[in-house]
This record gives C-alpha cells, structure tokens and sequence, in this order.
C-alpha cells in the first residue's frame, strides 16, 4: 500500500509539474521571427561592431525589424548586402566605408628615441614609465598592440616601427583605438582624403630635432584651405563636410605632415623637403 501512494504521489506531482510547464511555455513564449537565422547566416561573422550593433546576430534582429539597412554592414560584400536586402523586401542602404588612421607618421628613420625602455615589449607598458622613450611625447612607440589585437590582420608593423592600415582588411571595429595608449588612432570614413599625420602640440622647428616628419604649426595649410583647415592647439584640424577639399591644400606643407590619401597611397605636397634619416651616427642623407 506505501508503495502504490508513493507512486501515484510521485505519477501527480510529474502530471501537475508538465501543467504547468505548458502552462508557463504558452503564457512567457516569446515569438522570433524566423528570418532572423537566415539573415544571419547571410552575415559575414565577423561581429566587428562596424554597423554599430554588438554583433551580427542583434544586427539580423534589427535588419529584420526594419530598424537598419543592410548597407550598415561595410564588412559584406556587395553582392552580400544585396542579397539581403532582396530577401527582406527592403532597400540595400548606402554607408560609406570607415578605416582606422594613424596620426603619427614618425617611425624609427624619422623619429629619435630619447631613452632606451625595457621591459614588457607593449605600447601600454612603456607608455606607463615617462610616457615611453621617444622624443616626441604624442609619437607611435611601435610596439605593435595595435596589431596584436586586430582580429582581420589589418594591422602590420612597417620595417620602421610604424603600423600600417590594410584599407581593404580593415572593418572599423575599433580595437586599435582603444588600446593605443597615445589615442593615435580613429576611425574615417575613406573620403577624408586629407589627413594630418600628427600630433605634437608643440611649435616651430625644434619640433624637427625629434622628428623630421612632424607638424611645425607653421599654419600654410590653413591658409590655403580657408575655412576647412584651422589651426588648433598648434595642430591643424579639417573640417569635413564643410566644402570639397582638394590636393593642392598639402601642397605647402614644409615637413610633409598633413598628407593626400588615395587607394591605399599616401601622398605629401609639393615642398614638404627630402626626409633625412635616422642612421647609426645621427641624422644624415637617406
């Protein structure tokens, strides 16, 4: 008799416990639209945060939701946006490419290291003891954790020490951003095609004795740039959007700091002078 109440104690609890179950599934069941998963699947994985979501999951959701356009994703390729955009009934969108950019152009052949830095081969460490060894204290230290942490191999290490931006690699995630200690890095679009590659707030030529390439804030590409260019803190700052900017603006440039970009090229004006490179003995000729 114990046994057989044990049973059917045990056999009720188990039927009121699916009850309830039921119960609770039909009244919390949240509905997801089905799309969803397709449209992540059209997504390229890369859950680089370029289209302004977390990931390419919550961006399906808002795709779906008709809250976004598959041109926010400028990882996808063309075709790939299309794609989508055919599927969902709904209009590709446009958004213009953005990249990362250096403002520092200062490497090792053009740049002077004032101390000698051991210990942990990072920017972030050295920049902790004095800023780091480099004569200009706003440079690249060149220690690479910006390209340590870029997960699209977009970042590179040039023979100088200076990182360089594979235009078509980079998905604007912002990683490089965050971890450069000198807050060099930003992200563009690719149509700011006039660049300063700069940082140093200081003033006039002694500004060369630490490096060849730096900004002299002798101020020749605002006045040729009218009101797109003005000086600020002894830096040039371009205001995009303000008019059309165009090549000869740089032309002036005496160090070659305010720069053109184009397909993945870099181009300096007309009088930025012959660098002099760093050699074993000092400055000399390159």
């Amino acid at each position: 008799m114990t046994i057989l109440t044990a049973i059917l104690a045990l056999g009720g609890l188990t039927l009121l416990l699916a009850i309830m179950l039921i119960v609770a599934n039909r009244k919390l069941y949240v509905y997801e639209d089905p799309r969803i998963n397709v449209v992540e699947d059209m997504l390229p994985h890369a859950n680089c945060g370029a289209c302004g979501q977390p990931g390419c999951r919550p961006f399906a959701e808002v795709l779906v939701a008709g809250e976004a356009l598959p041109g926010k994703c400028t990882v996808s390729s063309e075709e790939g946006r299309q794609a989508i955009a055919d599927f969902l009934g709904i209009a590709v969108g446009g958004e213009e490419k953005q990249v990362a950019r250096l403002a520092c152009a200062g490497g090792s052949n053009v740049a002077v290291n004032r101390a000698h830095y051991e210990g942990i081969n990072s920017c972030q460490g050295a920049a902790l003891v004095s800023g780091g060894g480099k004569g200009c204290f706003w440079g690249c230290l060149g220690m690479g954790d910006c390209a340590s942490v870029c997960d699209f191999d977009a970042i590179v290490m040039n023979e100088h020490g200076l990182p360089m931006v594979d235009v078509d690699k980079c998905t604007a995630c912002g990683d490089c951003v965050e971890v450069c200690p000198k807050d060099l890095f930003s992200l563009q679009p690719v149509s700011h095609q006039v660049w300063v590659a700069c940082k140093n707030l200081e003033h006039g030529d002694a500004v060369l004795e630490d490096c060849q390439v730096g900004c002299t804030a002798c101020g020749k590409c605002a006045m040729d740039g009218g009101d797109l260019i003005t000086m600020v803190h002894n830096l040039p700052v371009v205001h995009y959007g303000q008019g059309n900017l165009h090549r000869e603006t740089i032309d002036r440039c005496p160090t070659g700091a305010i720069v053109w970009l184009e397909k993945g090229e870099v181009h300096k004006g007309k009088e930025a002078r012959k660098i002099v490179r760093l050699g074993e003995r000092g400055w000399g000729e390159s």
